[in-house]
């Protein structure tokens, strides 16, 4: 079965990863902020999902079509800056009667199914997360040690149970913020700016990387 330094050394690349910032870390700091801790979750529910999802795409094999083919994995960067773009646009975009009134409920917040939507695409169009299910994971599995799927979904557990965790204690973090900013539109202003700015920046990032899944 899997070995323990396997399990450590995918613990610490999981680590390293979602104290990285990304769209991730990004999306749920500025959802748990502008909306609440309750929001938060949701949208982390979302984002723990499309984990599960590359889980059992690797534990399937289905990962390796990144691998056979180049452009699949260009289109994904290419999908996930265009919806950063827009989340950006929604973070910026003129409101009539100002972010106070939004945060008051006088405007509509997102429901909880959309929340949950937003955090499952912006997962799965995390690049991120694809590199680490395509390219990292499978350099810690051993042929010789038994089924590779189970391997997979042992270590990909791993990654997941240490990124929903770090991941929450951002959530429950930044919730806590969002009471003192509700009382604070200009400062709320500010954030939504800066997170706007900060996911049109990772958006052009994506565009730019030229980095591709290595082979197994």
């Amino acid at each position: 079965m899997v070995s323990g330094s396997a399990v450590l050394g995918v613990a610490l690349v999981a680590l390293t990863l979602v104290l990285t910032p990304g769209p991730n870390m990004v999306y749920l700091l500025s959802r748990s902020i502008t909306q609440g801790r309750r929001a938060g979750l949701i949208s982390l529910a979302g984002v723990g999902t499309g984990f599960l999802v590359y889980l059992l795409a690797a534990a399937a094999g289905l990962a390796a079509v990144f691998v056979a083919v180049p452009a699949a994995y260009t289109a994904l960067k290419i999908l996930g800056a265009a919806y950063l773009l827009y989340l950006a646009w929604q973070a910026i975009r003129p409101r009539p009667a100002g972010i106070r009134k939004s945060l008051g409920g006088e405007l509509p917040v997102d429901r909880p199914a959309r929340l949950f939507l937003m955090g499952l695409v912006t997962n799965l169009l995390n690049p991120k997360i694809a590199i680490l299910y395509v390219s990292i994971l499978p350099q810690f599995i051993d042929t010789e040690r038994g089924s590779v799927a189970a391997q997979s979904l042992v270590l990909g557990a791993t990654q997941v149970a240490i990124a929903l965790t770090v991941n929450a204690a951002i959530v429950l973090f930044a919730g806590a913020l969002h009471g003192m900013l509700a009382a604070r539109p200009r400062w709320v202003d500010i954030q939504r700016y800066m997170m706007g700015t900060v996911l049109g920046g990772l958006a052009v990032w994506l565009l730019a990387d030229r980095s591709r899944p290595l082979a197994a």
